[in-house]
């Protein structure tokens, strides 16, 4: 059996449409970028936690693609997001030739990534939802004109600097954030990404790691 690749995966046309289709759906409901950018970006960082981590490198393969794939739910409804698009990667998954055992891994990864419902339940899952919770960056923000900012869009806005640090020796992770507080303070980074932090830190326990958070210099977590 042809093991199925993350290369196969994002040259797959039909893959392709769904998270274009799904990060149109986004835009219609106000929400910040989640199409290749996202997608790719999350894909190769939470590999990048597994490979300092020493993990193999075919449990690296199958991290990009939940990763890549994470989103693709968003196509039938941002609600159940994550469960729908962990429906849809089996078929897609198994219709390709992937093994049950490795589909089982991708998608139990991507129906854990929302901080709604998410547990790290692996270690896949663990650091697709590390890569996930720490992508914050101006780039993501679709609505160019700040005075009709919503507090998603000022957050994102407001990172001048984002970093997602593993120190393995040290057994932390680190989220270090440079915020311009003149467009979002502190605080409203806390009211909504709270939860998607307290997320991290069980990731980050997971994978017998610390989670940190620094903001602006200051540590917080």
């Amino acid at each position: 059996m042809e093991q199925i690749t993350f290369e196969m995966i994002k040259n797959n046309e039909d893959i392709k449409e769904y998270i274009r289709r799904a990060d149109r759906n986004l835009a219609q409901m106000g929400f910040t970028k989640h199409a290749f950018g996202h997608v790719t970006k999350v894909a190769e960082g939470a590999a990048d936690i597994l490979d300092i981590l020493g993990y193999d490198e075919r449990t690296l393969e199958l991290t990009r693609i939940a990763g890549y794939l994470h989103d693709i739910g968003n196509v039938v409804n941002r609600v159940g997001h994550a469960q729908n698009g962990a429906v849809m990667a089996f078929h897609i998954l198994t219709n390709l030739g992937m093994s049950a055992k490795e589909v089982a891994y991708v998608v139990s990864a991507i129906g854990h990534h929302d901080e709604g419902t998410a547990f790290p339940v692996n270690a896949i899952a663990a650091a697709l939802i590390l890569a996930d919770k720490s992508d914050v960056r101006r780039t993501r923000v679709r609505n160019q004109d700040i005075a009709t900012f919503d507090i998603h869009d000022r957050v994102n806005y407001a990172a001048e600097h984002s970093a997602l640090i593993l120190n393995r020796s040290a057994k932390t992770i680190s989220l270090s954030l440079s915020i311009d507080t003149s467009i979002c303070a502190v605080m409203d980074y806390f009211e909504i990404f709270l939860t998607r932090m307290m997320l991290s830190k069980r990731a980050a326990e997971y994978l017998n790691l610390s989670f940190k958070l620094e903001i602006n210099g200051t540590q917080f977590l």
